[in-house]
């Protein structure tokens, strides 16, 4: 496994990091009311998380946002864990959109109005499985490439 991101992953690591980790810093700043939407919407999609408080839901929410944004910004960490967790969090957006009534058009994807914001979040669903499908070929190769040279070696 490699243990620094490629430079060509960066730009795309670096600004959904900043994206995500914004979007953690808000859920921490905010209020009751808040708290109280954003746990309304998970619990509509994933019902076991009725259970919850609002308030503790939200802030354990912000918090994984913000390591999830640091972990994707950050070189050191490598593009197939960092890539790992933004595909699982993404799978976690993805499933609002796809549960919650009202966000797309009858019988199909499209989004309605109200679903746009959450449809559009397919993007860091994109970018999370090609650092991993990335990462997985080019580990493939590595071992194609140190076969061949073993088997040239024997003859």
């Amino acid at each position: 496994m490699r243990f620094l991101a490629r430079a060509h992953q960066m730009p795309a690591r670096l600004t959904v990091g900043a994206f995500v980790v914004n979007s953690g810093l808000s859920k921490l700043k905010g209020g009751d009311e808040a708290a109280e939407q954003t746990h309304g919407l998970a619990k509509t999609a994933y019902p076991f998380l009725g259970s919850r408080d609002p308030r503790e839901f939200t802030r354990m929410l912000g918090t994984a946002e913000v390591a999830l944004g640091a972990a994707l910004m950050v070189p050191l960490v490598p593009s197939i864990v960092a890539g790992a967790a933004l595909t699982a969090f993404a799978g976690g957006l993805s499933g609002l959109y796809l549960r919650v009534p009202g966000m797309r058009e009858p019988g199909g994807l499209r989004p309605t109005q109200q679903g746009t914001a959450l449809a559009k979040d397919f993007w860091l669903l994109g970018i999370g499985s090609a650092l991993v499908l990335e990462e997985i070929g080019r580990a493939r190769e590595e071992r194609r490439a140190r076969r061949g040279r073993r088997c040239f070696r024997l003859t």
